[in-house]
């Protein structure tokens, strides 16, 4: 701790005070590193953290049947090799209690709680020009200063939770899956309400359906879906895992979508149909999200080629499903498979079978709102519920930075300039706001295709070593130019532009929330190709960007 001392006296910092080199926001995945990889260099770094412990996504995200669907040799972090050998995952997709274990074994091995203020939003931040400093205000009143802010605040943390008139007046309990409660909910023989069938919602209904008294599920959007194949990992399984450490870290940075497998079927046109059926078998019998990221890459460009994937996923629905009328409900038609987010399943459609779950088409009678009752739906029907379960999302990508009063130069607000239209350079700063950092953000590959893990921590070590470079060149600011911002949202618009994807209303796309401006939310050119980008930038001196 003697070095970062002197580091910290070097950069006119107070280590022991309220001035810092750099302020991280947020405990998650991408929290836990940067503020792992700065003390390492020797920066004094303060965490803030708006839940009482380590874990992000994986603290707040404790809704029954929360899991991974990335595999859990591969959503880990690579700093560590011991570490990652250490830990013994129970399963290929591990549920919610033993991913919040294991960051809180990272947090421990690490010792990086010690940095954190938890319990504490930020819930403004200010640049002063003069200074060069950022000023960050909390709900506890206190104002903390430092030369970098660095938002780890995740792309889905904005939920989405004031979404009915009248919840207030329910009688009965009602929860927000990014919000659930610590304490058990107890289901048996309750009448259950569920709004929203993406991957959360999905998740909450296999897995509340065998205890509720009765289950109204609320349906807008069905979902294709995949069935999940979740083997048992034993010890040895686990050994084997740790032997290919390197293997799979080196693997992961230069694949589509950050997971291991990758497109490496061949061309669609070169193959037969039947050559073409036996990929798509071989892959739905995996049981991963390979499918959809590791399948055909024509399914995201061709119209054709992705409605036969679509009627393939549509028909292993149909056997499962048999009923024509639940078919009806439960198969997409309006969009193709891949363009909305894909989830894995475990029995999601059998428990429509269940005579004690009931189907709401909510697209041709919307909710019109929450009375004390239930749900109130448009042609007068009250659903009456005792516990009513919102799975309706987030402001995703932009939510949790816009939440926060952030002003930039000349006091512009990053609020008031992402509504009119939300914009980054490669997801890393924003024009307008020097020194300020941000991990999982817009126009950078993220939760909608890139396993999460690999792309925060090629972020977070951009950002860092940006860090460390104006730190050895004596640069206290930095900014990217308004044309090299033009330039990255240029690139990032044509290069969605070619997909199939933006035709679509989701909230890939920020679809979901009202008025929100048009863009889709995560670079789709490659986990791979955007780290050779990033690279590019650094290698160059950062060229594009401004320094003082």
């Amino acid at each position: 701790m003697g070095e970062a001392k002197a580091a910290a006296a070097a950069a006119g910092t107070d280590e022991g005070g309220k001035t810092f080199d750099a302020i991280v926001i947020g405990a998650g995945v991408a929290g836990l590193y940067q503020v792992y990889r700065l003390r390492e260099l020797g920066f004094s770094v303060r965490g803030i953290e708006a839940a009482s412990g380590v874990g992000g996504t994986w603290y707040w995200n404790r809704y029954p049947g929360a899991r991974f669907d990335s595999e859990a040799e591969i959503y880990q972090y690579w700093f560590d090799e011991a570490m990652f050998k250490n830990w013994q995952p129970s399963e290929r997709y591990p549920a919610q209690p033993e991913t919040e274990r294991w960051l809180n074994y990272v947090a421990d091995r690490a010792d990086l709680r010690k940095h954190f203020l938890f319990d504490t939003r930020v819930t403004a931040a200010r640049y002063d020009e003069a200074a060069q400093l950022w000023a960050v205000d909390t709900d506890r009143g206190e104002r903390l200063q430092a030369r970098f802010l660095i938002s780890c605040t995740g792309m889905l943390s904005a939920p989405l939770n004031e979404v009915f008139p009248g919840q207030a007046s329910f009688r009965g309990q009602i929860h927000h899956t990014a919000r659930w409660p610590k304490e058990r909910v107890e289901f048996v023989g309750k009448r259950v309400g569920v709004v929203g069938t993406g991957a959360t919602g999905i998740q909450v209904i296999q897995t509340i359906a065998p205890q509720v008294g009765h289950l109204t599920v609320f349906l807008r959007t069905p979902q294709y879906v995949i069935p999940m194949r979740n083997p048992k990992y034993t010890p040895a399984d686990w050994a084997k895992q740790g032997a290919r450490f390197a293997e799979i870290r080196d693997r992961i940075q230069r694949t589509f979508s950050g997971f291991e497998y990758d497109f490496s079927n061949g061309a669609w046109a070169d193959l037969t149909p039947a050559q073409r059926t036996e990929v798509l078998e071989r892959l739905w019998a995996d049981g991963s999200l390979a499918l959809w990221l590791a399948s055909f890459s024509e399914m995201f460009f061709d119209e054709q080629v992705n409605e036969a994937v679509s009627e393939f996923v549509r028909q292993k629905m149909r056997e499962r499903l048999k009923d024509p009328a639940l078919c009806d409900k439960l198969i997409p038609t309006t969009y193709g498979f891949g363009t909305h987010r894909v989830p894995l399943e475990s029995q999601y459609l059998e428990v429509y079978h269940q005579p004690n779950v009931d189907i709401v088409d909510v697209k041709a009678s919307p909710i019109e709102r929450i009375v004390p009752e239930g749900v109130m739906t448009a042609d007068g029907t009250v659903h009456e519920l005792d516990i009513l379960i919102l799975a309706t999302g987030f402001d995703a990508g932009s939510g949790a930075l816009t939440r926060i009063d952030i002003r930039g130069r000349g006091g512009r607000s990053l609020k008031e300039d992402w509504s009119r239209e939300i914009r980054t350079s490669m997801g890393l700063q924003v024009h307008g706001y020097p020194n300020l950092f941000t991990t999982g953000a817009p126009l950078a590959p993220s939760a909608a295709l890139c396993n999460m893990t690999t792309c925060l921590q090629q972020q977070v070590d951009w950002i860092t070593d940006c860090i460390r470079s104006m730190r050895e060149q004596g640069r206290r600011e930095i900014e990217p130019s308004k044309a090299f911002e033009d330039a990255w949202v240029a690139h990032h618009d044509e290069t969605a532009n070619r997909t199939l994807v933006v035709k679509t209303h989701s909230w890939y796309m920020g679809s979901n929330v009202e008025g929100k401006p048009r863009r889709l939310l995560s670079y789709i050119g490659g986990v791979g190709t955007y780290r050779q980008k990033c690279d590019e930038v650094a290698t160059s001196g950062y060229r594009g960007f401004t320094f003082a």
